[in-house]
C-alpha cells in the first residue's frame, strides 16, 4: 500500500533561516528517510519550491496505515514538521534504468 505525505515546514523561510539545532534535526529527517529508502520503503521524497514556501513531499510504500503512523511518529523531524497523509487508492510505479556504462 502507498501512502502520500506531505510534511509542512514550521515558517514559509524555514528553508532559508533554519537555526543550527533546526538543520541539525532536518539532516537526521533525510538520513531516516534515505534508511528507508534502501529498504524499499521511501519511493521518493524531497522539498517542493512552491511560490509561497517550501514543503515536502513523499511517497511511500507501506504494509498499512499503522505502519505509516510508525514511522511519521519516528521521524526525527516528528514535531518540528507537521505531516499530513493520504493512502493512494491506486499507484502506478515506474521502473528505474540505470545504465552503469554511461557517467
Amino acid at each position: 500500500m502507498y501512502f502520500f505525505v506531505r510534511a509542512d515546514n514550521p515558517r514559509p523561510t524555514f528553508h532559508l533561516d533554519m537555526a543550527p539545532q533546526e538543520r541539525e534535526i532536518m539532516a537526521k529527517h533525510v538520513a531516516y528517510w534515505t534508511e528507508r529508502a534502501k529498504d524499499g520503503i521511501s519511493v521518493v521524497f524531497g522539498p517542493v519550491a512552491a511560490p509561497e514556501g517550501f514543503f515536502g513531499v513523499g511517497v511511500y510504500k507501506v504494509d498499512d496505515e499503522a505502519h505509516m503512523r510508525q514511522l511519521l511518529a519516528q521521524d526525527p523531524a516528528n514535531g518540528l514538521l507537521t505531516f499530513e497523509f493520504l493512502p493512494m487508492a491506486n499507484a502506478v510505479v515506474g521502473h528505474e534504468v540505470r545504465y552503469p556504462d554511461l557517467p
